[in-house]
């Protein structure tokens, strides 16, 4: 009954017992949660760059972190000098058409942000991983960590960029039967269909619990079992939550860089609001906690009150863990 109560506290206020809090993190709970940018963040940095950078001469490219860089041929020399032509987005990767048909693809990974300085700018501390310098200004790349997984191509032609793209379907240029047809390629739960770079480009871990909010269905609800007016809700919800946040963040990118990219915003409505009250029907926004990711939602609204099992708190507390809304109300009680 302690490690369950401690469980209860942990829920609540993110703290319990050593011993609770070693048993939870030996068993995968993650300390905290992360993510990458996704479709509208990347959209945003798109915006931001285009009147700074397209038109514009690529002077020198200067790496500070010897991880970043992943090809050798062409080598990286190649593109300085060269006047970047038009800005692509691959799924997550940000991509700069060159003159000669040379291109240099940005993957911001998980901690990788972008920053305008000024030009010349130092690459100053351990986060600067490289600059790319220009006559008005220098865009910076930082990754916070210890684990570099940002990553840097250089690539010619067109063959060679479409080998860096997953292969995800763009969800505004497909039709209800299209989109469908690329989350049942296999049977998996709608959280990580949506978050597939396979079946659909550019949607990670916070904006797939906005659109599952908005669509109202169950993470884990398998895509070979929804019904049709499930497809066409999840269908109608991916569109307008992504264009929401592309219109939003868009309109802030031509006031000002994009400076700090995050996914925890106070609009948003499950995504990072755990313990907060559901904007739909007032009830506490749950999660479930795998690995690096925490998916948040609303038990009312999407589960029809049923507490999503999380495998390593489920594990620990067995037939103890809580099924219903009711059944977790009573256990923080205790």
């Amino acid at each position: 009954m302690d490690d369950i109560r401690n469980v209860a506290r942990f829920e609540r206020y993110g703290s319990c017992s050593g011993g609770t809090r070693e048993k939870l993190h030996g068993r995968g709970l993650p300390r905290q949660a992360v993510r990458m940018p996704e479709l509208p963040d990347i959209t945003a940095y798109l915006t931001a760059l285009e009147p700074r950078v397209v038109g514009q001469r690529l002077e020198r490219v200067r790496v500070a972190s010897p991880f970043l860089l992943r090809t050798a041929d062409p080598p990286l020399e190649a593109v300085e000098g060269k006047v970047v032509q038009e800005l692509r987005r691959i799924g997550k990767r940000i991509a700069f058409g060159l003159e000669d048909d040379l291109w240099l693809v940005l993957h911001l990974m998980i901690a990788g942000r972008l920053h305008w300085k000024a030009a010349g700018a130092k690459l100053a501390g351990r986060n600067t991983l490289a600059a790319f310098d220009f006559a008005e200004g220098s865009l910076v790349l930082t990754e916070a960590g210890a684990k570099r997984r940002a990553s840097l191509h250089v690539l010619r032609g067109q063959e060679s960029l479409r080998a860096v793209d997953p292969g995800g379907i763009d969800v505004f240029a497909a039709d209800l039967e299209r989109f469908r047809g690329a989350l049942t390629v296999e049977n998996r739960t709608l959280k990580r269909a949506l978050t597939d770079p396979r079946f659909l480009s550019g949607i990670g871990n916070a904006y797939s619990d906005e659109i599952l909010h908005a669509a109202q269905l169950s993470p884990i609800a398998q895509t070979q079992k929804l019904k049709p007016e499930e497809w066409e809700r999840l269908f109608k919800a991916t569109r307008e939550t992504l264009t929401l946040w592309m219109d939003r963040l868009g309109a802030e990118a031509t006031k000002k860089f994009p400076e700090k990219v995050t996914a925890f915003r106070p609009e948003m409505a499950v995504h990072g609001r755990y313990g907060q009250p559901c904007p739909r029907c007032g009830d506490k926004v749950l999660r479930i906690r795998y690995a690096d990711n925490e998916t948040n939602y609303c038990a009312r609204c999407q589960t029809g009150g049923k507490v999503l099992a999380d495998r390593s708190l489920s594990r620990l507390l067995g037939s103890d863990w809580p099924r219903t809304l009711e059944e977790l109300e009573a256990l923080k009680r205790k």
